[in-house]
């Protein structure tokens, strides 16, 4: 009998609860946070009290679309890290409790592993092909850039990652540089649909490895801004277009790159796409390429799946409650955590 697993994720902003049966997703619900909006950028404090409103909610909602009841949960999992310390203690918490109230297992989750792993949720209309093993994913979010081997469900291996920033962040950054609203990143790939990738050159960091860097893009990105704005004042809004668009393809290259020569070094054709920096259609384009440029078998998650939610944390649940990997009440979050 398939195991039915509750799934919490709150490692940031978002609050979400999801049902799995199986591998197959019975309802995911996300709570975003609106109130952040005007800081441009994420306020712990703020995003932990808006955890706690939401949380309870959330889980209802969860197993309602579900048609669960919660005496029939075989077990609760959830964002154990790395995030935000104190949205991390609303969901680990109210776990606890779920976990105690019910005599049910308690699971713990990595949610960079859990973000790798958002490729093997299925869903009831159909199944979807998933990576095959050992294959390489490239990782990228606000937080992470990361190529990492996956050689099972809950082995794998970081083989490059950021040195400084990850591409999630210099999207935004550099978003709001141009006088863009927070979160950034869609908003330079809409703007890029209408813009000349070409127009304007950025500079690439040399980094040894199969490692990223984005500080330095970030750097010469306002220099630039900086020089032609002494000129033309209304640089920006003349040309915010063309500068998505040139700034978007940068930081595809970039990521492209490094993962192009992890593939070439290990031999893996197998390849996968995960984080919410994945949603962007120029990396999607990049990746799709993939398969005809180098021979590669890619994989992209649907767009439910790549920004932080909480099917890829009970999927991940599932595979641990496989092994019968628990955890007691002992259990605390971690603001910072390696895959």
């Amino acid at each position: 009998m398939n195991p039915i697993i509750l799934g919490i994720e709150s490692s940031c902003d978002d609050t979400s609860a999801a049902i799995i049966k199986g591998d197959v997703i019975l309802s995911n619900i996300i709570a975003g946070q609106k109130v952040h909006e005007e800081y441009g950028g994420v306020v712990p404090e703020l995003a932990s009290r808006a955890h706690q409103q939401n949380i309870i909610p959330v889980v209802h909602k969860a197993m309602k679309d579900a048609g669960v009841a919660p005496e029939e949960i075989s077990a609760v999992a959830f964002t154990r890290g790395p995030g935000l310390m104190g949205s991390l203690l609303v969901g680990t918490s109210f776990a606890k409790g779920f976990a105690l109230a019910r005599k049910i297992p308690l699971i713990e989750v990595n949610h960079l592993q859990a973000h790798v792993l958002a490729h093997y949720i299925q869903e009831r209309e159909e199944r979807h092909e998933t990576p095959k093993f050992p294959f390489l994913c490239l990782l990228v979010s606000g937080g992470n850039s990361q190529i990492v081997l996956v050689k099972d469900f809950l082995d794998m291996e970081i083989i490059g990652q950021t040195i400084d920033d990850a591409a999630g962040e210099a999207f935004d950054k550099c978003a709001k540089v141009m006088g863009l609203p927070y979160p950034g990143g869609p908003l330079v790939d809409k703007l890029a649909k209408e813009g000349n990738a070409d127009a304007f050159q950025f500079s690439k960091p040399r980094i040894a490895n199969f490692d990223y860097s984005f500080s330095g893009l970030k750097t010469s990105f306002l220099y630039f801004l900086r020089d032609h704005i002494k000129e033309e004042p209304d640089f920006v809004e003349n040309h915010k277009n063309d500068l998505c668009a040139s700034l978007q393809k940068t930081i595809v290259d970039i990521l492209m790159d490094k993962l192009v020569a992890a593939a070439k070094k290990t031999g893996i054709k197998e390849i996968a796409l995960a984080g919410g920096v994945s949603a962007n259609s120029g990396l999607r384009q990049a990746f799709l390429d993939g398969n005809e440029k180098y021979g590669w078998k890619t994989y992209i998650p649907k767009f439910a799946y790549t920004t932080d939610n909480a099917a890829m944390i009970a999927i991940t649940g599932l595979f641990k409650y496989q092994k019968q990997e628990f955890v007691g009440q002992e259990v605390a979050p971690y603001a910072r955590m390696g895959i």
